[in-house]
C-alpha cells in the first residue's frame, strides 16, 4: 500500500467556518527537480507567500498526494440572506433601515484573541426544528455573550435583547460551497470534492477535500501552500484552519480538532496522534456519539483498544470502518468537482461585414451551433451575450435573458435578431461570438393538461418583454408566512415554479392525520390591497375616535379625504423574535373609503390605549383597485 498524506483546513466569515482537508502520498524526490507549471485557468487571484511558484525552484516530488477539507457554515456574517423589512421604522431616515450585523473584519484564525467589546450588535441565524426554532449559528460576538448553535430563540432573546436574528439559508451555504470548491478546483488542484460529513453543529460548518496530489511542490510545499489557502480565504472574509496526513479521515480530524492554523503530520502516522482525540473526530452518526457517551467511551484510543468483534456487534460495522479509515486501512474515495467550461461558439470571418443581414446570418448559424453545444451536455441557456469584435479591437456586446432554459435556436435568434439595429458595425466586425453567461439542467418535462387541450408556453412571450423592457419589471408574486404585511410578499421571476416549503413527514409522523387543505396566506375576511406601497407613507390631519374607530378625514399627498365608510380594526403584532422592539408593537389596520369611491387601507401605530405600544401615529399602506 503506498504511503499518504491528507491535510485539513477550516475557514469561517466572522461567523462562517470553512475547513479543508488534502490527502497526499509521499515519494522520495532526491535529485529531482520539479517541474513548475502555473495552471492554465486561475478562477482566484493568486495570494502570494514570498516568490511565485513559477519563479522558485524548492518543492517536494511530483508524486506527492494531498486532499484538504473546508468548512462553510451558515452563519457568515456577509452571506446572502433574506431581507427583513423594518417592522417600525416608517419613516424615511437611512439610519432607520441599516440592518444590524456583525463586523466582517473577524480575526482570520480561529485562535486569534476576540476583541474585548464588539462593534456591533450580535447577529444569530435561526432555524425550525419541529416546533422549536433554534440558532444554527452565530457570530463572533454572539459567542462572546454566550450564545451557540442549537440553542432555543426565546432562551437567546430573554438573555440578550438586543440580538440581530436572520433567516437561516442551507440551499444559499451550499451554493457558496459547491462555488468555493469549483474555484479552488481551478487554481489549486484538480481533485475538490464535498465533504459528506453533515455539519458540525457546534460551529455550523461543512467541509471540502483536495487531493494535492503532485501539486503542492508547484506553491512551495505543503505547509507554504497551506498558508497561503489560509490567507486567501482570509482575503475573502473565512477564518480558516487547515490538516494535512496521510488520510481524508486523519485530515478531517485535524481540521476539526487540531488548534493550530495549519497542522501537518508525518507520512505513516498511524493511529496514536489520535488517542486523545473523542470519538466525535471519527465522524461517527448522532446515536453511535450518544451510546459511547453513555458508556463513558469518550477517546479514540479507548474505542481503538476494545476488541474488535464485541465492537462491531454493539456499535455496528461503520465504526470500526472509520477507525481503519483513520489509519488508511480501508480506502476512502472521494469524488471530485468537475469545473464546467463555459459554453462558448465564435466564428472569425475572412471579411470584415458591416450590414444587418450577414450579421443576422451569422447569428443564426452561431444559435444552431450553441443549441447542439448545450444539447451535448443537457442544458439550457438562461442568459446569453453576443460579442461583436471590430477591426479597431473594440468589442460590442448584447445581452437577452430567458425566463426558463431553453436551446431552442429560434428562438434564441428572434430575440437576438430584434436587437441588430443597436449595433455599430464601424469599419466592419471581423468575429461574431455567442457566451453562455448562465445556464441550467435541462432535461425532458411532463407536458402539462392533456392532448385535446394544451397549456399554452408563456416563456416566448416572457422573453420578449423582458428583453423589450427589463427584468426588473416584469414579476410575480409569492406569498411569504409572515403577518406583517410588507414581509407577506416577495418578488418571484414570472415563470418560476412554486417550491414546496414543506418538509417532507416520516412515514409515522402524526402531522399525516391533518387532511386539511393549505390555508391561504390571508384570510378571506380581511384581504389585502391590490397596491402595496414600498413603505408605508404618514398622513396627517386625521380625524378618528380611539381607540377601535376608523378616521373620518385625514390628508395625503396634500390631498383631504372625507371618509364616508370604513372597516376595522384588523389587529397585528410586531415578530418578537425578530427585534426587541416589535415584542410590544402593535399594528390597528382599517379599510376606508372616501367620497370619490377611492378605498385605502390604513393603520395607527399602538392600540390607542398604551403608550409602549406605538406613538398613535396614522400611516398609509395601500389602496385597494
Amino acid at each position: 500500500m503506498t504511503d499518504g498524506r491528507v491535510a485539513s483546513k477550516v475557514a469561517s466569515t466572522g461567523a462562517l467556518p470553512v475547513e479543508r482537508a488534502a490527502d497526499r502520498r509521499d515519494q522520495a524526490s532526491s535529485g529531482t527537480t520539479p517541474l513548475m507549471l502555473r495552471p492554465a485557468i486561475v478562477a482566484i487571484r493568486y495570494p502570494g507567500d514570498g516568490p511565485h511558484p513559477d519563479k522558485q525552484s524548492g518543492g517536494k516530488g511530483v508524486g506527492e498526494r494531498r486532499m484538504v477539507n473546508a468548512r462553510v457554515g451558515s452563519n457568515d456574517a456577509v452571506a446572502s440572506v433574506l431581507p427583513v423589512a423594518p417592522f417600525f421604522d416608517t419613516g424615511r431616515s437611512t439610519a432607520g433601515t441599516v440592518a444590524r450585523v456583525c463586523p466582517a473584519d473577524a480575526p482570520p484564525y480561529r485562535n486569534a484573541t476576540p476583541p474585548s467589546t464588539p462593534a456591533h450588535a450580535p447577529l444569530v441565524t435561526v432555524h425550525k426544528v419541529g416546533s422549536r426554532v433554534e440558532v444554527a449559528a452565530a457570530c463572533p460576538a454572539a459567542r462572546m455573550l454566550g450564545i451557540e448553535p442549537g440553542m432555543a430563540l426565546t432562551q437567546v432573546r430573554a438573555a440578550t435583547p438586543n440580538v440581530g436574528v436572520r433567516d437561516a439559508d442551507p440551499a444559499g451555504d451550499r451554493a457558496v460551497l459547491d462555488r468555493l470548491a469549483t474555484a479552488l478546483a481551478r487554481r489549486w488542484s484538480p481533485g475538490v470534492s464535498v465533504s459528506d460529513a453533515p455539519p458540525d453543529i457546534s460551529s455550523g460548518e461543512a467541509g471540502l477535500f483536495i487531493d494535492l496530489t503532485g501539486v503542492a511542490h508547484l506553491h512551495g510545499g505543503e505547509r507554504a501552500m497551506a498558508r497561503r489557502i489560509v490567507r486567501l480565504l482570509a482575503r475573502l472574509g473565512y477564518d480558516a484552519r487547515i490538516g494535512i496526513a496521510d488520510t481524508p479521515a486523519a485530515a478531517w480530524a485535524l481540521a476539526r480538532y487540531d488548534s493550530s492554523a495549519v497542522a501537518l503530520l508525518p507520512p505513516a502516522h498511524g493511529l496514536s496522534p489520535f488517542t486523545d482525540y473523542p470519538v466525535t473526530a471519527l465522524r461517527l452518526d448522532t446515536g453511535a456519539a450518544e451510546l459511547m457517551r453513555r458508556l463513558g467511551i469518550d477517546r479514540v484510543g479507548q474505542l481503538a483498544a476494545m476488541p474488535r468483534a464485541p465492537l462491531v456487534r454493539r456499535f455496528g460495522r461503520a465504526v470500526a470502518t472509520r477507525l481503519d479509515q483513520l489509519i488508511g486501512a480501508v480506502a476512502e474515495p472521494v469524488v471530485p468537482v468537475v469545473p464546467r467550461d463555459p459554453v462558448i461558439v465564435a466564428q472569425r470571418l475572412a471579411e470584415p461585414i458591416l450590414t444587418a443581414d450577414p450579421i443576422a446570418y451569422w447569428i443564426a448559424q452561431l444559435s444552431h451551433r450553441l443549441a447542439q453545444a448545450l444539447a451535448e451536455q443537457g442544458r439550457g441557456a438562461r442568459a446569453l451575450v453576443l460579442a461583436l469584435t471590430r477591426v479597431d479591437g473594440s468589442v460590442q456586446a448584447i445581452r437577452v435573458g430567458f425566463a426558463r432554459a431553453t436551446r431552442d435556436p429560434l428562438h434564441m435568434l428572434r430575440l437576438l435578431v430584434r436587437r441588430v439595429e443597436l449595433i455599430d458595425p464601424g469599419f466592419g466586425i471581423e468575429t461574431v461570438a455567442l457566451h453562455v453567461t448562465r445556464d441550467e439542467p435541462l432535461g425532458p418535462e411532463a407536458m402539462a393538461g392533456d392532448l385535446e387541450e394544451q397549456v399554452p408556453d408563456l416563456a416566448a412571450l416572457v422573453d420578449a418583454i423582458i428583453n423589450r423592457i427589463g427584468a426588473s419589471h416584469l414579476w410575480r408574486t409569492r406569498a411569504v408566512e409572515s403577518d406583517v404585511p410588507e414581509r407577506s410578499v416577495a418578488a418571484a421571476a414570472p415563470l418560476d415554479q412554486v417550491a414546496n416549503a414543506g418538509a417532507r413527514l416520516v412515514r409515522d409522523d402524526v402531522r399525516h392525520l391533518d387532511t386539511r387543505a393549505t390555508p391561504h396566506p390571508w384570510h378571506p375576511r380581511w384581504p389585502r390591497p391590490t397596491r402595496l406601497l414600498r413603505r408605508p407613507e404618514p398622513i396627517d390631519h386625521v380625524m378618528a375616535e380611539l381607540p377601535d374607530s376608523y378616521p373620518r378625514r385625514f390628508r395625503w399627498r396634500g390631498q383631504m379625504h372625507q371618509v364616508v365608510r370604513g372597516d376595522g380594526p384588523e389587529r397585528i403584532a410586531g415578530e418578537w423574535w425578530r427585534r426587541a422592539p416589535e415584542r410590544q408593537a402593535i399594528r390597528d389596520y382599517f379599510q376606508v373609503e372616501d367620497e370619490t369611491g377611492q378605498r385605502f387601507w390604513l393603520f395607527r401605530r399602538g392600540d390607542g390605549q398604551r403608550p409602549e405600544t406605538g406613538d398613535m401615529t396614522w400611516h398609509l399602506h395601500g389602496t385597494f383597485g
